[in-house]
């Protein structure tokens, strides 16, 4: 059994974790075998679903491990939790989380995440459902995994009636298409609108852009009281009604993929609000304006001066240490690198994933990566495990 997967983006704050948590119970009271999957470093999506309990992250369990040298010895019950709603309701729950706060990139985080569960098998799990809650107003890779990488079967973003969630929207509905031209599969089913007030901002959006409106989740206090103490919703009958409608529809597949919708591009997102950026270029300040005197003389640019990155792994294997080095020589910037008996090597260069496999054959894989960056284009994936038939994307 293949878990139907979902991805809920949304702009920070905005209450993406409020709709998951809801959604995934709602569909866990269904009868289905739920899975949680909180892709954000504030590691906070699951606590409702869980009683208020602040699950450990697969980021500081792997870091964890990885201190002892023992990272391949990480078990399913190490990461992925379970919790009964009631009795004979069980839910599971797993928070990613990202990396130590300023040591690192939480969309890199994230790609390292989806890479270890996919080695505990998750793809062979018994589950009904995967829901995945997603960081939408950050636009690197890491975060992007579902899209880029397909993983997502279907994607929801959850949106309000201020501007900042409406470009989140954008932009993630700009890089579902993107991914779509490139091959992916993942397709936008529409809109939530969280907290409706009754304007109609989110409206406008949906009707300029073609997405959908699947349903409105009203501003509600004591609802807000019931989120903020890690507390479901569907206690209170409107919300039981609105997410028990959502979760049967996505059940019978009823909300069919929007293939029409277009991303807006910044003059028309600004009309959305009756806004328009002016004419012309901002005025250009002056040494005046900066200085206390009114003299000022640059000193001369180092033409000469090269800028090389610091390093951010530092390891004492000699293949991974060669691998590295041959990295640097094509200049790809390496920011992950990790070597297991299984998968073999794998580099991390920002949001990008290289899968090198075995160390044999490094020269021509090398080469082919190189001639790869030479045209320019960002990948999310490169898998050079077998030379001859290579995969990108």
């Amino acid at each position: 059994m293949t878990a139907r997967m979902l991805a809920i983006y949304g702009k920070g704050g905005i209450g993406k974790s409020f709709t998951t948590s809801n959604l995934t119970a709602r569909l866990a009271f269904d009868g289905h075998r739920v899975l949680q999957l909180g892709c954000d470093p504030k590691h906070d999506s699951c606590n409702t679903i869980f009683n208020g309990h602040s699950l450990p992250t697969l980021g500081e369990v792997w870091r964890g491990y990885k201190e002892r040298g023992a990272e391949d010895q990480i078990e399913v019950g190490d990461v992925i939790f379970r919790n009964e709603l009631a009795p004979g309701v069980p839910i599971f729950g797993c928070e990613i989380g990202g990396p130590d706060v300023g040591r690192g990139c939480g969309g890199q985080g994230i790609s390292h995440g989806f890479k270890v569960l996919e080695r505990l098998g998750m793809n062979r799990w018994q589950l009904d459902y995967v829901v995945m809650d997603f960081l939408g107003d950050v636009v690197c890779g890491g975060f992007a995994t579902p899209l880029a990488r397909s993983l997502a079967e279907e994607v929801i973003i959850v949106v309000g009636h201020d501007r900042q969630s409406l470009y989140a929207a954008n932009n993630i509905a700009q890089a579902a298409r993107y991914f779509q031209s490139m091959g992916g599969s993942t397709q936008l089913l529409g809109l939530i609108v969280n907290r409706d007030d009754g304007s109609d901002t989110a409206d406008r959006y949906a009707a300029a852009t073609g997405l959908p409106i699947l349903t409105r989740i009203p501003l509600n206090h004591q609802v807000r009281v019931l989120a903020d103490a890690c507390k479901l919703a569907l206690g209170v009958d409107e919300f039981e009604a609105i997410f028990a409608n959502l979760a049967g529809r996505i059940t019978r597949r009823e909300i069919p993929p929007c293939t029409d919708y277009r991303p807006l591009e910044y003059d028309e997102f600004l009309a959305v609000f009756d806004a328009q950026e002016p004419a012309g270029r901002p005025l250009a300040a002056t040494n005046a304006d900066l200085f206390s005197e009114n003299t000022f003389v640059p000193e001369p640019f180092l033409t000469e001066l090269t800028l090389m990155p610091v390093r951010q792994v530092h390891v004492t294997d000699p293949v991974q240490l060669r691998v590295q080095e041959m990295m640097e020589a094509i200049g790809i910037h390496v920011t992950g690198l990790d070597r297991d008996q299984e998968e073999g090597i794998t580099v991390t260069s920002g949001a990008t994933e290289i899968r090198l496999g075995e160390a044999s054959d490094l020269t021509n894989k090398v080469a082919f990566l190189s001639a790869l960056a030479r045209t320019g284009q960002s990948f999310s994936l490169i898998d050079i495990r077998y030379v001859d038939a290579p995969s990108y994307y």
